[in-house]
């Protein structure tokens, strides 16, 4: 099955077996080439390869069999033309701004993304000469009126982190194309089992695969999905020069981590929702934040745009960070951890971690609480979740 079309088959069977091409040793499990470069039958195939005129391995930098065939299995999972691998989340969000942007461009993003990714917009793209402006990620009017002749994209990742708030992304899609605009979507929360931005309308899709892609926190790594046309011309000149490369063994472990994510994440979810409908029982919690209680204010959107709520809760203590601190670190086995998409529950404190460095200012527009407590629902039994948050709560 080397030449094999898997468009027609489900995304659980594409996550199992695209993009294996089997070599003559006629292996079941897809190997792991761990090479720098490659051997060229001739002089003139050498200067084929490199010129891009004819297709083939060159340098491990930019092609490598292993990492081709996650690549290709993404794609496929996302219904994209093609994806693009990188180091990590990080790096494919840098990818697409090293890209996509020159000095003069303006980005509308997001408040409520990354820490890390609102530093990367104010602090590195900034410095070249790119403005941003955030805003509210579901105020559709703040959007629009936000964009400027000089627009090149809107960035957002949906659901949010750490709030789990939804963007309406077909609508986004519109507003952006219709001010001659790119949508980038980060999909972490979600992956493609649970939501398709491209389909929304979308133009790319970033993905972390250190999170639920991988699903155990073995590796890190990041991914970029969209048209022939953006990756070809755009993203992948930039990988060639710039070398924010995927290693083969990361992709060899994220291959394994696609094979079980259909599986995975809908358990993750059932045992999300479960833990907010508890935690909106407990009397020392203020709020809950999760898409799938009546309670959400983006609860139908998420109903129409994704197949299941997510696997991250957060809630709002009645007290403060002492309050937060004090649950957090009466857990005994969840795992105080910023990562999320773990097999394993991870309990964090956004406010001083994942968004610490943010100014306070910022934090408050961004609704980050010192209350809030973050937790992404791992694959342990439900009750025990529960039972060690009783110890804080």
């Amino acid at each position: 099955m080397n030449e094999f079309d898997w468009q027609d088959y489900s995304l659980e069977t594409q996550a199992i077996r695209a993009g294996h091409k089997r070599t003559p040793e006629g292996e079941h499990s897809i190997p792991i080439f761990a090479t720098s470069s490659y051997v060229f039958d001739s002089a003139e195939q050498a200067s084929l390869r490199f010129t891009g005129k004819q297709p083939g391995n060159i340098y491990s930098r930019f092609t490598n069999p292993t990492v081709t065939a996650f690549q290709e299995r993404l794609a496929l999972m996302e219904q994209g033309d093609r994806c693009l691998a990188f180091s990590s989340g990080m790096a494919a969000i840098m990818a697409v701004g090293m890209a996509l942007l020159k000095a003069g461009d303006h980005v509308v993003c997001s408040r409520s993304v990354f820490g890390n990714t609102v530093l990367a917009f104010q602090n590195y793209f900034g410095k070249f000469g790119v403005t941003t402006d955030f805003v509210n990620l579901t105020d559709l009017a703040a959007w629009e009126a936000a964009i400027k002749p000089n627009t090149r994209f809107l960035f957002l990742e949906t659901p949010s982190n750490p709030l789990i708030e939804i963007a309406d992304i077909q609508t986004l899609a519109e507003i952006a194309h219709r001010h001659g605009c790119l949508l980038v979507v980060d999909n972490v929360f979600c992956t493609p089992v649970l939501q398709k931005p491209l389909n929304l309308g979308a133009d790319l899709v970033v993905h972390s695969a250190t999170k639920y892609i991988d699903g155990q926190g073995r590796c890190v790594g990041g991914a970029v999905v969209g048209s022939e046309e953006l990756i070809e011309k755009d993203i992948y000149p930039y990988l060639r020069t710039g070398g924010a490369t995927m290693s083969p063994f990361n992709a060899w472990v994220f291959l394994s981590g696609l094979e079980t994510l259909a599986v995975r994440m809908k358990a993750h979810c059932d045992s999300a929702f479960e833990l907010a409908k508890w935690l909106e029982q407990q009397a020392s919690v203020a709020k809950v934040h999760y898409p799938g209680l009546l309670s959400h204010a983006q609860h139908e959107l998420a109903k129409r745009q994704q197949s299941h709520f997510g696997a991250v809760v957060s809630f709002e203590l009645t007290g403060g960070k002492e309050h937060a601190w004090k649950l957090i670190d009466a857990t005994k086995m969840l795992s105080i951890t910023a990562n999320l998409g773990d097999v394993k529950t991870t309990i964090t404190h956004p406010a001083t971690t994942t968004h610490g460095r943010l100014a306070p200012e910022v934090r408050a527009e961004a609704g980050i609480k010192d209350s809030l407590v973050r937790i992404s629902v791992g694959l342990e039994n439900i009750e025990d979740i529960k039972n060690d948050l009783l110890n804080g709560l």
